[in-house]
């Protein structure tokens, strides 16, 4: 399979996280990537994936890559992107979080978290605490997510953030925590980010739009050069190796 450019954007939320908007549900998720000219989008709710397999079934009707994932709030209330090939790796991932999510949502306070098929008919409520962090620490998410069967990817997500994120959290990103990559948010540019966290060096840099709402899909993205959207291509196009790339 020859190698093609595709314009990806990693860090898209759904309906069912409580910060997002009612309308992204996963069919308008898919319909907004496509109208920006997405090929390949990374779902990522906050503490859970309930709604990703609608997703993806909406984009395979459309032709969109869907990457499965979820943005885990550390201990140290740092978020963090994971993103699974195998969807029982993703489902199994998610009940490991969920035995360490304590607390239930309040709508009223924070929203509804909306659970959805892939025709966006409205299938239940999530009543846990999405918006809370886990008690679990950044080494031990990352290492929960590489201990399916399948490829995961782990990167940390919007690096330059003041809050909730790894060097707003800590001052710097742990030396233990092994992470594919750090992602830099679209308030500030790849070059910025590196000139004021020196940690960013040391990793490759993807950016995503972590949009909430259908406008705000696609409104930054990485592009990959690669043969497909799977983890071990995007890993290839992390890494520099076998011509793969990874331009923001």
């Amino acid at each position: 399979m020859a190698l093609r450019r595709i314009k990806a954007d990693l860090h898209v939320h759904t309906c069912l996280s409580p910060c997002a908007g009612l309308d992204m549900s996963p069919r308008e998720v898919v319909n907004a990537a496509i109208r920006k000219g997405l090929e390949l989008i990374g779902v990522c709710d906050h503490n859970s994936a309930e709604n990703v397999l609608a997703v993806k079934k909406a984009g395979a009707r459309n032709g969109l890559m869907v990457l499965g994932g979820m943005e885990v709030a550390s201990a140290e209330e740092a978020h963090i992107l994971t993103f699974f090939d195998d969807d029982d790796d993703l489902l199994g991932f998610q009940e490991f979080i969920y035995r360490h999510l304590a607390g239930r949502n309040d709508e009223h306070a924070f929203g509804l978290q909306v659970i959805a098929d892939d025709e966006d008919g409205v299938t239940g409520f999530c009543d846990r605490l999405l918006i809370g962090a886990t008690s679990l620490p950044a080494e031990k998410i990352a290492e929960a997510a590489r201990s399916g069967k399948g490829e995961s990817l782990v990167i940390a997500a919007h690096v330059d953030r003041e809050a909730f994120s790894m060097i707003g959290q800590l001052g710097f990103i742990p030396p233990r925590l092994v992470l594919d990559g750090v992602e830099v948010s679209q308030h500030m540019t790849i070059a910025q980010a590196r000139e004021r966290f020196p940690d960013c060096v040391k990793y490759p840099v993807v950016t995503g739009s972590d949009a909430h709402h259908p406008d705000d899909v696609g409104s930054r993205y990485t592009c990959f050069t690669i043969e497909d959207g799977s983890i071990a291509e995007i890993k290839r196009a992390l890494g520099g190796r076998d011509g793969r790339k990874a331009d923001c």
